[in-house]
């Protein structure tokens, strides 16, 4: 079943096109990797799917529905969360009120609320944390806070945005437990930017490659690590043999 579709999206800012003609789908249940340089459009993207900038040209669809009109906060009620690059908590509460804050979006009732909170930090591997204000985490727990805030919406369809930069060995094996989790134990469908190839490689159901705002492939890990064109735009000659 297909959840998002991208069709012939192209952004503009100015005279200068930061997507073009892009099309791709988000299938329910997997994990769909977007890649590319700086600059080739991911982010921009990113936000589109997510309400934050309308297409210039072209459409977004949810479940078939056309959603290129409709703003974040809308778009969240109808289960499509994100995190964003930069780490943003609310810096001067606890890591619990954090997550209690997002989980309003569900629910009115402030025990509610919190149970949610509790369970997503649990889940989440920050409930011993759950007491300290955010701005003290280290920026590993900081990351995984961002995702549990967005989990607290209770998504169908999570974006994570580079939730892996900065990270050390040990902080990036947790994260990567934490996605798979997400998948297979609350059934929410990922699409995900990041530039740590392994990451991506090791995770991703299939990969979609922009350039200069263009689509330039799309398909399986080892199909994308052994395309002439990708590795000549972007992953470099190490990834050829």
């Amino acid at each position: 079943m297909t959840l998002i579709e991208v069709k012939n999206v192209s952004k503009q800012f100015g005279g200068l096109a930061a997507l073009t003609d892009v099309s791709f789908v988000l299938n329910k249940g997997e994990i769909l990797g977007l890649i590319g340089p700086n600059g080739a459009g991911k982010t921009t993207m990113f936000n589109i799917v997510n309400g934050f900038y309308p297409p210039t040209k072209g459409d977004v669809f949810l479940k078939g529905q056309r959603v290129s009109h409709l703003k974040p906060h809308t778009l969240c009620k109808l289960g499509v969360a994100r995190t964003f690059q930069v780490v943003r908590p609310l810096q001067r509460m606890t890591t619990l009120d954090n997550v209690i804050t997002s989980a309003f979006i569900r629910t009115k009732s402030k025990s509610h609320a919190e149970e949610i909170a509790i369970e997503i930090l649990k889940f989440t591997g920050l409930y011993d944390d759950r007491m300290v204000i955010s701005k003290g985490l280290p920026l590993g727990k900081r990351k995984r806070l961002e995702i549990a805030r967005a989990l607290a919406t209770h998504p169908e369809i999570l974006l994570l945005d580079e939730s892996f930069a900065g990270l050390n060995p040990t902080e990036i094996n947790d994260q990567i437990q934490i996605v798979k989790k997400i998948r297979t134990e609350k059934e929410i469908t990922i699409l995900i930017i990041e530039h740590h190839m392994k990451v991506i490689m090791s995770i991703s159901d299939r990969i979609v490659v922009l350039n200069y705002g263009q689509k330039i492939a799309e398909g399986t890990p080892a199909e994308i690590g052994h395309n002439p064109i990708v590795i000549e735009a972007y992953l470099g000659e190490e990834h050829s043999a």
